[in-house]
């Protein structure tokens, strides 16, 4: 992902305002392979049918933002709460 480094100091997650930085590669593939399986829904309840090529997480670990062609989705609806993933 290239996400310029002074965009990611500043970008926080909207609502709770944590932090956010680049998901692992490791994280991101357990997650993708969760999306394939259909078990993965964005804050506004639709089901994600397509993997990430990248994303960002807060600093709590709750809350995920997809990466669209290296633009940061920081949108609530688009956001993916973890609690879904369990222990990922």
């Amino acid at each position: 992902m290239s996400i310029d480094r002074k965009l990611l100091e500043i970008l926080v997650c909207p609502v709770t305002k944590q932090p956010v930085s680049i998901l692992g590669d490791h994280k991101l593939e357990v997650l993708n392979e969760r999306i394939a399986k259909g078990e993965v829904e964005n804050h506004a309840g639709q089901t994600l049918t397509e993997p990430l090529s990248s994303a960002l997480i807060t600093q709590n670990g709750t809350v995920i933002y997809p990466v669209d062609s290296n633009i940061p989705v920081m949108l609530e609806n688009e956001s993916i709460a973890t609690l879904q993933l369990g222990d990922w």
